[in-house]
């Protein structure tokens, strides 16, 4: 993926953060997560058709993602992993998450630090109204009262609240941008079966085969790429035991606001990324 696609994407998401109108910043990182997809099979196709020798290799690289002690930073991995996932990018997180590995192709990671740059500015914005708005004090919870030891019912603490609003979110990003990733991943398909010679050799039995070997030679890339990330990392990463991700008392309707946030995320127009999709070529 080029510097120039790159920063592309980076300007819409940019432009996502800058504006609190909601129509004119709509479906933002949806856009980005087609484009990202597109460019990534463009790309797997690309390296099935060159030499073994020449071929990109996946890579490890460090994302930092906070400060040790800053409040709320597992919440901050669950959203680059959800960013991660949809990208073809595996992770292993920092016991104190305060960075992950990141292991997958250049330009996959790349994508992954862009969208993550932009959304989790967007989450903590979002989080930091819904905190300021005291909804969270009207909800009730079991907790113990400092003086007595007794059980009673108080208002939800704000970093409990945090937690569960910032965790709903990601989980919301996470199956946007997989959709997102599965529609891209069907258009894709669509046009590299397509992509035929016009003329009335079209309905031939001959360019049906031809379709049928370009939609296999697809697959055989995509499944490929697969294969050489998870090599990859099974070769690479030392990582021992699993991340426990954050601990906190449970809030309803925290969850409720982080989600509804998660779903007006911005997301955008496709033909603000690089402009329209070109069609996908075989590379032979």
């Amino acid at each position: 993926m080029t510097d120039k696609m790159l920063g592309r994407i980076a300007a819409l998401l940019r432009k996502a953060e800058g504006t609190d109108n909601e129509h004119e910043a709509a479906a933002y990182m949806a856009a980005a997560q087609r484009l990202a997809t597109l460019e990534s099979i463009d790309l797997a196709v690309a390296r099935a058709h060159t030499d073994k020798k020449q071929r990109p290799v996946p890579e490890q690289r460090t994302v930092t993602i906070g400060e040790s002690g800053k409040r709320g930073l597992a919440t901050y991995v669950q959203l680059f992993v959800a960013i991660a996932r949809a990208n073809e990018v595996t992770c292993d997180v920092a016991r104190n998450s305060t960075f992950v590995y990141a292991y997958g192709f250049g330009a996959d990671i790349d994508v992954c630090e862009a969208m993550y740059s932009s959304l989790v500015v967007q989450m903590v914005a979002a989080c930091e109204r819904f905190l300021r708005s005291g909804q969270h004090k009207e909800e009730l919870t079991w907790g113990r009262d400092s003086r007595s030891g007794r059980w009673v019912r108080k208002p939800v603490h704000a970093t409990t609240a945090r937690i569960n609003f910032q965790q709903a979110f990601a989980v919301v990003i996470g199956e946007r941008l997989a959709k997102a990733r599965e529609q891209a991943n069907a258009e894709a398909e669509q046009q590299y079966a397509q992509a035929t010679p016009a003329g009335p050799s079209r309905t031939s039995f001959a360019a049906a085969g031809r379709r049928d070997t370009r939609s296999s030679s697809l697959a055989l890339a995509i499944r490929e790429k697969e294969v050489a990330v998870r090599d990859f990392y099974s070769e690479t990463s030392q990582a021992r035991g699993a991340w426990r991700g954050s601990s906190a008392g449970y809030s309803e309707a925290s969850r409720r606001a982080g989600r509804r946030a998660g779903r007006q995320a911005r997301l955008g127009d496709p033909t603000e990324i690089g402009g329209a999709r070109r069609a996908v070529e075989s590379g032979g």
